[in-house]
């Protein structure tokens, strides 16, 4: 194996999905704490009234707020060498728009950040992850909103200028190509639409569409200039983009088929990557703006604020790929966000992802052919309903095939010439699924007492996966066994 000297093992969480403590120490309600549970087959619906009566996952998910020295000593049990992870922006500023930060939701992180150095872990964080103050979906209709810009660049200033000497591997925005797709129009965006809705609702008209990628433009200009703030602040931090990584196959060799997947390539990965790496808007959005009416609102100066905001690095998640094809007669297939059409040659998971680890090679050389910038895979795992065994352990030997699958690959990318940086694992600790808000759907190398209706006391037990990644660090990816 020849992954590089200092390569970042680790793994990644959400506040959203794992920190809890949703209304504590001067913390404001987040779009997320107003989304309820759901299932494979149940959508998540969310309320604009948080019902009491309701079960809402994100309010404690699973209680890092008062498990983070637990959970971190873990991760520096299995020697993480990095921990993705993201700030919650409602515990720094309760509504989005005060003048003046929580102290409370600083001291909180400076904490965090403490154990993380104490195990030699180097922060990787997230400045917003599905966590838009409920306030500013409230008042502005989410990103829609320009206003949001300003509150943006407040908010990760104050993350540069409060944590300069304890963080220098940031991203902006996560999975920011959610917001291409319908998928991103509540998590990613924070844009409300009727009460009671489910949290992924495709019936949108052309006006909404229309505000829909207005609104990602506007993340675009918030994302370069808190990059641009970033670098001013401290010339050593590093600041990448984050993409929900989804590679495309033509279903067949028809070349309608070819052109389809082209297209969803284009759209669903290539689009946010080149406006952020490339610092403008790439030549096919033109006539994908056309041909389905839209019309982003932008104004003078944006282009060149693109152009000087351009990221350091590429990151992005993986957890399969799909094909894309012209005939309406071919079933679909579910996904990470993005849904496409079944791969006859694949194996897929209980909750219908595609597994493809060879795709994830294929897609790090795509990208890397693209951009030539360093990359970073920080979210890669296998949702399973992991079941205790009669040993009174969780023996989840499909987690170890599937990560030790994914890992090869990587190699094979590595040896091809990529630039990789590091691997944080999805999930190192269970989590609240944000497609589903399952706690059944679990990813990590650590097992959290916690169920689908909040219940359990939240103890933290150790996986065989636990003890084979431990393995994979210590040997730098030599020993896979």
């Amino acid at each position: 194996m020849t992954f590089p000297k200092g390569f970042l093992w680790g793994g990644a969480t959400a506040a959203n999905q794992f920190e809890g403590g949703w209304d504590m120490d001067g913390k404001g309600p987040s779009v997320p704490d107003h989304i309820r549970g759901g299932t494979v087959s149940a959508p998540r619906l969310w309320d604009k009234q948080i019902d009491p009566e309701i079960y809402y996952p994100s309010h404690e998910a699973t209680d890092f707020y008062h498990h983070y020295e637990e959970d971190i000593a873990l991760y520096g049990e299995m020697g993480f060498k990095c921990y993705r992870m993201s700030i919650n922006w409602a515990r720094i500023y309760p509504t989005g728009m005060e003048e003046t930060p929580n102290q409370a939701g600083l001291d909180f992180y400076h904490k965090v950040f403490a154990e993380c150095k104490k195990y030699g872990i180097e922060p990787l964080v997230t400045i917003s992850h599905y966590e838009l103050p409920w306030g500013l979906s409230e008042k502005y209709n989410g990103w829609t909103g320009r206003e949001v810009i300003d509150h943006f660049v407040r908010y990760a200033t104050t993350l540069f200028e409060e944590y300069k000497d304890e963080v220098h591997l940031w991203l902006t925005f996560n999975e920011i190509n959610c917001g291409v797709n319908f998928f991103g129009r509540i998590l990613s965006l924070g844009m409300t639409g009727k009460d009671h809705q489910p949290m992924f609702n495709p019936n949108e008209t052309e006006e909404e569409v229309s505000d829909r990628f207005t609104a990602l433009h506007n993340q675009f200009v918030a994302s370069a200039k808190a990059v641009q703030i970033g670098h001013r602040i401290n010339p050593d931090n590093q600041i990448g983009l984050m993409i929900a990584g989804n590679m495309t196959y033509p279903y067949t060799c028809n070349p309608k088929d070819v052109r389809a997947a082209q297209d969803k390539m284009n759209m669903a990965n290539w689009f946010c990557g080149d406006v952020q790496v490339r610092g403008h808007y790439p030549y096919y959005a033109k006539r994908y703006f056309r041909d389905n009416n839209i019309n982003v609102r932008m104004e003078e100066g944006d282009e060149e604020i693109l152009k000087n905001g351009t990221v350091d690095f590429y990151s992005f998640s993986y957890y399969m790929s799909q094909t894309a094809t012209t005939d309406p007669e071919v079933a679909k297939s579910a996904g990470n966000m993005f849904s496409g059409v079944g791969n006859p040659y694949l194996k897929a998971s209980d909750w219908g992802w595609q597994i493809d680890p060879e795709g994830l090679r294929i897609y790090l050389n795509e990208v890397y052919g693209r951009y030539e910038i360093p990359l970073m895979i920080v979210e890669n795992g296998l949702g399973a309903n992991d079941v205790r065994s009669e040993d009174g352990k969780f023996h989840d030997s499909y987690r170890i095939d599937y990560l030790r699958d994914h890992i090869r690959a990587m190699n094979e990318a590595v040896e091809d010439g990529v630039e990789l940086m590091g691997y944080t694992m999805w999930g190192c600790t269970d989590l609240v699924s944000a497609s589903t808000g399952e706690m059944k759907k679990r990813y990590g190398f650590v097992y959290v007492d916690r169920d689908n209706d909040g219940n359990g006391d939240m103890h933290r037990e150790r996986k065989d996966s636990f003890w084979w990644y431990k393995k994979v660090i210590e040997s730098n990816g030599e020993d896979l066994d």
